[in-house]
């Protein structure tokens, strides 16, 4: 399940830095080869609360294998794909697949883990996909180097089927809740309409303008359609996508603020410092990409150690940690001007990476445990969607204020230090709101067996 992730998170970076041999391949621009990578992530974002319901209605394992098929299915078409058209549309259809398996691949993972280590869980997960982020613009751009950008694509299926038959072999089929409950339809279209019309409108923003007639109509028909959403989904009942007990939960509710608050700072780091490295350092895109290695690996390690770590403080001091490192990382970053060096940068992208480490995985676990375990593949698309939003939007106002800024430097310096108040009143929310389920005797004793002698 673990390469699983891998795929679906090495898939949002690795094309990155295949776009120029893209588009001379396939006679394009750039701004249409870009919706290679757009639409994959826009389809991802605003399917997956669906495909965590679906999987928490149908069953995880069901909709985790029905999603690899589709996954694999049309990463064999993207690599055959003789035309940008068809390789956009099998791209989008990919995110259909990844959207079904992320919220399924976290609610099995929960599901198999004893109480005791939940916090390990997230940080499996959340590790995973920060190593497949880090190694996906090395090595996409590695095959693209040696053979083609196609095997991008083509590497995902022997990867798919062999998470797909451990999974089939391993993990029990969990029947979910079909019986008990139908399926929202009308809930399923309203978020997916809103969250399409915001996601594009942001997109299309940063070239036509917020002003720009078209940005509006998409940006307050999206705000009016998920309104319309929420509204209609306290008369669903038990069967709404988004049912009345996770609608009033006050924790998750907190954990999904405290997300949208702070995906910001990792999506604008990811987009403005490779640009300050290429612009100012007048350093090469593959340079450029690996430059921002002190930052993914320290993130990818940190998440692999932060469920231990979640497992001994709680979530409320793993969760306020990893939100005090996300602010103090991009305080750090915000200083930066024309003449600082790349080793300048180094810091502050180290304690970026712990944050973004043990703040997501942590915050994952907190929102997922407060809930029945029932809902776990639902509680981790929501915040999964709230990563995606808030990112989106973080993203669209930072970009505003980098333009708006006399140079590339001082913008992204400003837009850091707006990014950092933003971080700190998450840390304050954190602290306030968010706190998982006591752990009683017999959960420590699970989480350290040598200490205590367990009688059959």
């Amino acid at each position: 399940m673990g390469l699983g992730v891998f795929v679906i998170a090495n898939d949002f970076t690795a094309l990155s830095v295949a776009i120029p041999k893209l588009d001379a391949d396939l006679h394009t621009t750039l701004n249409h080869a870009q919706w290679v990578i757009n639409g994959y992530a826009l389809v991802f974002g605003v399917l997956i609360v669906t495909g965590g319901r679906l999987a928490d209605l149908l069953g995880r394992k069901r909709i985790f294998l029905i999603g690899a098929t589709i996954f694999g299915v049309f990463s064999l078409l993207c690599g055959l794909a003789p035309t940008i058209d068809l390789l956009i549309a099998s791209r989008a259809l990919m995110g259909v697949g990844g959207a079904l398996m992320w919220p399924a691949i976290l609610g099995m993972t929960y599901a198999l883990l004893p109480t005791a280590k939940k916090g390990l869980a997230g940080g499996l997960i959340i590790g995973v996909a920060g190593f497949g982020n880090t190694v996906g613009p090395l090595l996409g751009g590695w095959l693209t180097d040696v053979a083609s950008w196609r095997l991008v694509f083509f590497i995902n299926l022997p990867v798919t089927a062999f998470a797909m038959l451990v999974t089939q072999r391993v993990v029990p089929a969990g029947r979910g809740a079909d019986g008990e409950h139908g399926i929202d339809y009308p809930g399923i279209a309203l978020v997916s309409a809103g969250a399409v019309a915001v996601l594009i409108g942001l997109d299309l923003a940063q070239e036509e303008g917020y002003g720009s007639p078209l940005i509006l109509v998409l940006l307050c028909g999206g705000v009016a359609l998920l309104g319309a959403f929420f509204l209609a989904e306290r008369r669903q009942g038990a069967r709404a996508l988004v049912p009345p007990d996770v609608l009033g939960n006050r924790v998750f509710a907190a954990c999904c603020l405290v997300v949208l608050l702070m995906s910001a700072i990792f999506f604008t780091a990811l987009l403005y410092l490779p640009q300050f490295m290429e612009v100012v350092l007048h350093y090469s895109a593959i340079r450029a990409g690996a430059g921002l290695l002190p930052m993914m690996t320290v993130f990818a390690a940190t998440s692999f150690v932060a469920g231990a770590l979640y497992g001994h403080v709680g979530a409320k001091a793993a969760v306020s940690a990893g939100a005090a490192a996300l602010a103090i990382g991009v305080f750090l970053l915000s200083f930066l001007h024309a003449d600082s060096g790349y080793w300048w940068l180094v810091p502050g992208m180290c304690v970026l990476g712990i944050g973004v480490g043990l703040f997501y995985s942590s915050v994952t676990t907190a929102a997922v445990t407060t809930l029945d375990p029932a809902r776990a593949s639902l509680a981790g698309g929501i915040v999964y969607m709230c990563q995606i939003a808030g990112g989106a939007i973080g993203l669209g106002i930072n970009t505003a204020i980098v333009l708006s800024a006399g140079s590339l430097s001082s913008g992204i310096a400003l837009a850091f230090r707006v990014d950092a108040a933003l971080a700190l009143l998450g840390f304050v929310l954190s602290v306030a709101f968010i706190h998982g389920p006591r752990r009683s005797p017999a959960h420590r004793a699970a989480a350290h067996p040598g200490h205590h002698r367990v009688r059959a």
